[in-house]
Formats: structure tokens, C-alpha cells, sequence
């Protein structure tokens, strides 16, 4: 899991269950996306709560979560207005 924290203390991340964030302090999680099928039975992942796009189709959940996740690292987790280097560590946990 990666953690970005801002130069306030704030830390984004993109939601996992590798630790648990509640140690970290008050928690706010809102939901970035929602990956369903179609009647076709192809998968979306629609990212329209952050401003982003519609994804797919994907042939399978899994391709269609694995799609969400990128996109999310790549254009959400890390503001374009972020001035600093994000610090990509490692959770001991």
C-alpha cells in the first residue's frame, strides 16, 4: 500500500486492508469508483466520482479491479497540484 502525505499531515491512499489506517488517526474513506458488470456480462470500472474515466470492458472482475487500481495510482493518488516528490515506503506492518 502506498501512503502519500501532504506537507498538513493529510494522507491518501488508495483503500487496502494491508494495515489498519485507524492508527494513523481519523479516517475518511469515499469511494473513487464502482467496477459492474454490463448485460453482456463485460466489466466496467467507472471512476466518475474522482473526474475520471470509464474503463473497459473488461472479460473478467479481476481485469476490470486491476484497471481501477492503475488508473487510480496514476492519476489520483498523487495531486497535480502536489509541489513535493511522493515518498514511496514501505509498510512495516
Amino acid at each position: 500500500m502506498q501512503l502519500i502525505i501532504d506537507t498538513a499531515g493529510t494522507i491518501r491512499c488508495i483503500y487496502g486492508e494491508e494495515i489498519d489506517l485507524t492508527v494513523l488517526g481519523q479516517v475518511s474513506v469515499r469511494r473513487a469508483s464502482s467496477v459492474e458488470p454490463d448485460e453482456h456480462g463485460l466489466w466496467w470500472a467507472d471512476l466518475s466520482p474522482v473526474s475520471g474515466p470509464v474503463l473497459g470492458p473488461s472479460n473478467c472482475r479481476s481485469q476490470a479491479l486491476a484497471a481501477e487500481v492503475r488508473w487510480l495510482g496514476d492519476h489520483w493518488l498523487i495531486s497535480p497540484n502536489q509541489q513535493e516528490e511522493p515518498c514511496d515506503r514501505r509498510s512495516p506492518f
